[in-house]
C-alpha cells in the first residue's frame, strides 16, 4: 500500500468523523488552551482507516503477483515454494515468484538458463555450453552444425582455429567464439579455467544501450567528415537492445551479435550476405525495367547465399547481361531487396521506412535516409577509404566516424545511433518522465544553432525539443525563477563559446534549475558557468557540465567545464549528474550543497574537484575523482580518488564510503582508507567512454561491496550490481542441470 496515495481518504475520514462528534466539543476544541488537539486525534483516526480503506481496495490486486503490493510478494513465492532473491532485486524478485512454475517446467535448458539473465539482473546475456567449444573429434551423437557455424573462420565445429582468417580472432573468447579449444581443469579466473566438460558460460552485458534521435554530428569543416557525438569525440557505436523471440519458446534461439547492447565492430557492421529470390526478380522486371533476358539469367543464381557483396559482383560479372544488372537503377535495388535478415548490416541499419535501426544518417531531407546498399563499413583511422562506386557513406563505428563519399553532404546532416552507459547518471535519452510534470513556458526553436540569450525566458521553464547541438555565446542575467530543461528522452548538446554567466536580479533571491542538459566548451582553455547574485536554490539534475580529458578527432584538447560560484546560495542540490571541478571564487557562499549519485571529475592534478570553503556538503553515492576540500561533510557510499581535506572534523560523518588513507576526514564509520588509487580500479575514468566511473573486477572487495546495502561504494550504489549478480546466481544453482559448474563472463 502506498501511504502517499493521491486518493483523498484520509481528508474525507477526517470530515466525516469530525460531523459525528458532537458540536458542542468541536466548538470548544477550538477555544481551548490548546487548540485543536480533538482535530489532530481525528486526523490520527483518520489515518488509520484511510490504510484499511486501502487495504480492503487491494484485497484483490494482492492475490496476483503482476498486480500485487511489495510485501505480498514473499507470501505468494512461499505458497509456490519459490527460493526468493534478495528484497533489494524487487523487479528480479517479483518475476521470478510470477515464473516459478515455467522455469521449474523447462528445469535445465540452455533456454530458461538465458532467460534468466534478463529476468533476475535486467541484463542482456548470452550462455554457452563449453563443451562445444573444446577441440576433439565429432561422434555421430552430436548434434549437427548451426547454420551459421563457422560463418567467419571457416572452421567446422571440433576442430582448431584458421589463422588465415583475422575476421574469426575478433570474435575468441566472446559467446560468438568460432575457435575450439583444449580442456583447462584450472577454476576459472579471467581467461584461465573457461573451456571444460562441466563449465556453463554465463556471458553478462551489463551496459546499457541508449539510443539518441535527430542530434547534429561534430563536423571536420570540410562537409565530408563527421563523428556521430556533437563533442568531436571518438566513441564506440553500439547495437541496440533487440532480441524479439527471447520469449517465445517455439522460435527461440542464441542471440545473434547485433541483437545484444554491446559495441559494434567494424566487419559486423560491414557483414552482408545476398540470396536472390523470385520475388526481387519480378520487382526488378516490373518497377525498375530489367529486361527478360537478364531475369532469366538471374534466376539461375536463385537459392544461392552470397558470403560477401564481392561475390555477389564476381558472380554477376559471369553473366551475359552483367552490363545491366551493374546499372545503378538495377544494382542498387538488387543489392536492397536480396539482403538477407541474419546478416550485421540489415540488423543494424535501416532497411526499411519504420523498421528500427542501431545507427543511421540522413542528409538534407530529414526523409532523406542514406538506405544500407550505399553504406559501406571501414576503418577511418586517417578518414582514407576505399568506397565502392555506388557508395555514399563510409561508417567507422569503432570510432563512431562517418565519411561521404564524392560530394560533400548536403546542409542539414543528422543522425540517430546508440551509446552505452553504465546506468542514468548525466545527459542522457533514457526515460525522464518526471520532467513533462513541469509544463513548459517556452519552447526553445528546434534545429540548433546560435541561441541568444534573448530567446530564452528568465521567469519560466524554457525547454528544448530535441537533441540538437545549440551554441551559447552571451550571459544569462536578470533570473528570477529559470528553468533550461530538455524534453523527455532528450539530449541537446550546448556549446560554449565563452565563459557562461548565469545572474539573478540585485537583491532577490532566485530559483535555477537545469534539467537534461550536456554543456561543453570550445576554444583553448577551460569554459566556466559561473554563478552571479542570490540564489535561494540551484538544481542541476541529470545533466552533464563536460569534465574534458579527452581530444577530439582534430586533435583539439576537450577542456572542460567548471562550476563556479560567486553568488550567494542557500541550497544547491546536484542529482544524477556530471560535472568538471565543482568551487568558491570571490565572495561566493552556498550554505549547504547537497550532491547525489553523480560523479565530480577533475582532469587536472592541480586543479581540486571539489572546493567549498563554507557551509555544509552533503554527499550520497558520489564519486568524485581528484581532491576534495570542504568545510563540513556529511557523506554515505562515496568514493573519493584524491585526498580529502574537512575542516570541521567533529560534525558530520563519512559512512560506508571511501577515500585514500591520511586524508581529513569526520569520523569514519565503516569506510575504507586505501594507500593507493590504482587506474585499474575502474574500467575507464575517461567521461566518453562506455564504462566511464564503472568499477572493475579487479577493484577491491571493499569498494564493490562496501556499501550499506551491500552495493558497490560511488555512483552506481543504486544500480545493485553486485546484487543482481548474486541474485541471478542463486537461480541458475536452481534450474541448472546436475554436476556443471556455472562461470560468469562480463563482457560489458
Amino acid at each position: 500500500m502506498n501511504p502517499a496515495a493521491e486518493d483523498r481518504f484520509k481528508i474525507y475520514f477526517t470530515e466525516k468523523i469530525w460531523e459525528m462528534i458532537p458540536a458542542i466539543y468541536r466548538h470548544e476544541d477550538g477555544l481551548a488552551e490548546n487548540p485543536d488537539v480533538l482535530r489532530a486525534l481525528v486526523e490520527i483516526i483518520a489515518e488509520q482507516a484511510a490504510l484499511l480503506r486501502r487495504s480492503q481496495d487491494r484485497l484483490w490486486e494482492d492475490q496476483f503477483i503482476e498486480r500485487c503490493d511489495e510485501w505480498a510478494v514473499p507470501y505468494i513465492g512461499d505458497l509456490l515454494g519459490t527460493r526468493l532473491i534478495s528484497a533489494l532485486n524487487k523487479r528480479g524478485r517479483r518475476v521470478d515468484v510470477a515464473k516459478t512454475i515455467y522455469y521449474r517446467r523447462r528445469k535445465g535448458t540452455v533456454r530458461i538458463l538465458e532467460e534468466l539473465i534478463s529476468d533476475i539482473s535486467g541484463w542482456e546475456g548470452g550462455v554457452v555450453e563449453n563443451f562445444r567449444r573444446l577441440g576433439r573429434t565429432r561422434h555421430g551423437l552430436d548434434p549437427l552444425p548451426a547454420a551459421l557455424a563457422g560463418r567467419f573462420s571457416g572452421t567446422l565445429p571440433g576442430g582448431f582455429a584458421d589463422l588465415r582468417r583475422q575476421a574469426a580472432s575478433e570474435l575468441a573468447n566472446s559467446p560468438f567464439d568460432e575457435y575450439h579449444h583444449t580442456a583447462d581443469v584450472r577454476r576459472h579466473k579471467g581467461l584461465h579455467g573457461r573451456y571444460n566438460i562441466p563449465k556453463l558460460a554465463f556471458y553478462l552485458y551489463r551496459l546499457t544501450a541508449y539510443a539518441v534521435r535527430g542530434s547534429t554530428p561534430f563536423s571536420m569543416g570540410d562537409d565530408l567528415a563527421f563523428t556521430f557525438d556533437p563533442s568531436g569525440r571518438d566513441i564506440p557505436l553500439f547495437a541496440r537492445r533487440n532480441r524479439t523471440d527471447i520469449y517465445n519458446w517455439d522460435t527461440w534461439r542464441p542471440a545473434y551479435e547485433w541483437e545484444l547492447p554491446t559495441p559494434i565492430r567494424c566487419r559486423l557492421l560491414g557483414h552482408a550476405e545476398f540470396e536472390i529470390t523470385e520475388s526481387l526478380i519480378q520487382k526488378l522486371v516490373n518497377d525498375h525495367g530489367l529486361s527478360a533476358g537478364a531475369a532469366d539469367e538471374l534466376r539461375t543464381l536463385r537459392r544461392w547465399r552470397f558470403k560477401s557483396e564481392g561475390r555477389l559482383r564476381q558472380t554477376l560479372e559471369t553473366l551475359g547481361s552483367s552490363a545491366e544488372l551493374f546499372a545503378d537503377s538495377i544494382f542498387l535495388p538488387l543489392l536492397h531487396g536480396a539482403l538477407v535478415d541474419d546478416c550485421g548490416k540489415h540488423g543494424l541499419l535501416p532497411g526499411s521506412p519504420g523498421k528500427e535501426a542501431s545507427l543511421m544518417v540522413t542528409a538534407g531531407d530529414p526523409e532523406g535516409m542514406i538506405s544500407p546498399e550505399r553504406i559501406q563499413a571501414g576503418r577511418l583511422e586517417n578518414w582514407g577509404s576505399n568506397a565502392a562506386s555506388h557508395s555514399r557513406l563510409v561508417i567507422d563505428p569503432e570510432r563512431g566516424r562517418f565519411l561521404f563519399v564524392g560530394d560533400p553532404a548536403e546542409p542539414e546532416v543528422s543522425v540517430m545511433y546508440h551509446y552505452g552507459f553504465p546506468g542514468e547518471v548525466g545527459a542522457g535519452t533514457y526515460d525522464r518522465r518526471d520532467v513533462e510534470r513541469c509544463e513548459p513556458d517556452q519552447l526553445i526553436p528546434v534545429g540548433g544553432g546560435a541561441l541568444p540569450a534573448a530567446g530564452i525566458q528568465t521567469d519560466g521553464v524554457n525547454q528544448f525539443e530535441d537533441s540538437k547541438t545549440y551554441l551559447l555565446n552571451e550571459d544569462i542575467t536578470g533570473i528570477e525563477e529559470l528553468t533550461l530543461q530538455a524534453a523527455n528522452r532528450e539530449r541537446p548538446y550546448l556549446r560554449l563559446q565563452d565563459n557562461l554567466v548565469l545572474q539573478t536580479l540585485a537583491g532577490q533571491g532566485a530559483r535555477l534549475s537545469m534539467e537534461g542538459l550536456w554543456f561543453g566548451g570550445e576554444g583553448s582553455e577551460p569554459r566556466e558557468m559561473i554563478l552571479q547574485g542570490e540564489y535561494e536554490c540551484v538544481v542541476i539534475s541529470h545533466s552533464t557540465l563536460d569534465p574534458g580529458g579527452d581530444t577530439d578527432v582534430a586533435g583539439n584538447t576537450i577542456f572542460p567545464v567548471h562550476l563556479v560560484i560567486e553568488a550567494t546560495v542557500e541550497t544547491m542540490i546536484i542529482d544524477m549528474s556530471i560535472t568538471g571541478p565543482i568551487f568558491i571564487r570571490h565572495d561566493g557562499l552556498v550554505e549547504k550543497l547537497i550532491v547525489q549519485d553523480s560523479i565530480i571529475q577533475s582532469v587536472d592534478p592541480g586543479v581540486t574537484a571539489l572546493s567549498i570553503n563554507a557551509g555544509n556538503v552533503e554527499m550520497n553515492r558520489t564519486t568524485v575523482f581528484g581532491a576534495l576540500e570542504v568545510h563540513r561533510l556529511q557523506a554515505s557510499e562515496t568514493l573519493i580518488t584524491g585526498p580529502g581535506a574537512v575542516n570541521d572534523t567533529q560534525n558530520g560523518c563519512f559512512r560506508f564510503s571511501a577515500a585514500p588513507a591520511g586524508s581529513r576526514l569526520p569520523r569514519p564509520y565503516e569506510s575504507f582508507l586505501f594507500l593507493k588509487d590504482t587506474n585499474h580500479w575502474f574500467t575507464s575514468r575517461r567521461f566518453g567512454h562506455p564504462a566511464y566511473s564503472q568499477l572493475s573486477e579487479t577493484a577491491p572487495l571493499e569498494l564493490r561491496r562496501g556499501a550499506e546495502n551491500g552495493s558497490e561504494i560511488g555512483v552506481y550504489n543504486s544500480q545493485i550490481t553486485p546484487i543482481k549478480l548474486d541474485s541471478l546466481q542463486a537461480k541458475v544453482e536452481e534450474y541448472m542441470p546436475f554436476g556443471l559448474i556455472p562461470i560468469f563472463i562480463n563482457e560489458t
